[in-house]
């Protein structure tokens, strides 16, 4: 998956079916973004599969991470002793 993900690739087409109070709110998700909805359709599928193959932490949880281990750092050093 990360190889994919640096290569540039031909794109292929398929066809899907969606809510459309989903299909809606992705558009307007697209819109406020400046971006086009196959490129979300293409980053939730790729969380997706990050995900469910569980080969790398997930983005969200390693940035709480990071901001955890930036304003307690010194708190769990402490607990550390």
């Amino acid at each position: 998956m990360q190889q994919a993900q640096t290569e540039k690739t031909a794109k292929v087409k398929f066809a899907t079916q969606a809510d459309p109070a989903v299909l809606q709110t992705l558009k307007s998700i697209a819109a406020s973004e400046g971006r086009q909805i196959q490129a979300l359709v293409d980053e939730a599928l790729r969380d997706y599969i990050e995900r469910k193959t569980g080969n790398t932490p997930r983005r969200h949880v390693m940035d709480a991470f990071r901001n955890s281990m930036e304003q307690y750092d010194s708190l769990y050093r402490d607990l550390a002793k």
